[in-house]
């Protein structure tokens, strides 16, 4: 008779908080650094490659007394499309919601182009989001196309 072992990695629970779910394995690490988390003073976990039925695999980020504004919300969308924001307050679940990118950027996302009028002057950059699967950005000013490749946040 085979006998699987399992183990469990417990990690504590957050007071109050929010969760980051369901974010692609590969942008984990530019979800914190967007959100300027390395730098945060409270307690942030994290973890990658975790297996998930919907995705394969996803990774996640816990952030103690932290709730995110809707501009920092926008800056998930981009990178990880399908995030779930989960607040905890009071160690219980207040809120569950999938993050949705906007139709339109302002000021959050640097123009790659470096001719455009947003990287010569002080204009902030204003997009139409073209594409929101594959996150594709058309600067209001020069027309050019951001790609989540070539896209530099503020």
């Amino acid at each position: 008779m085979n006998h699987k072992k399992i183990r469990e990695l417990k990690v504590s629970a957050i007071e109050d908080g929010t969760v980051i779910d369901h974010i692609p394995s590969n942008a984990v690490f530019q979800v914190i650094r967007i959100l300027k988390l390395e730098v945060f003073d409270n307690m942030v976990l994290f973890a990658t490659n975790l297996e998930s039925k919907k995705y394969g695999t996803k990774g996640i980020i816990k952030v103690s007394n932290k709730f995110f504004a809707p501009e920092e919300l926008n800056k998930i969308a981009l990178v990880a499309p399908h995030a779930s924001i989960i607040e905890i307050r009071g160690y219980q679940v207040q809120s569950k919601t999938i993050v949705e990118t906007p139709d339109r950027i302002k000021g959050i996302v640097k123009c790659f182009n470096p001719n455009c009028v947003t990287n010569m002057e002080e204009v902030a950059a204003i997009f139409t989001v073209v594409d929101k699967e594959d996150t594709r950005l058309k600067c209001h000013y020069c027309e050019k196309i951001t790609t989540r490749t070539t896209m530099e946040f503020r």
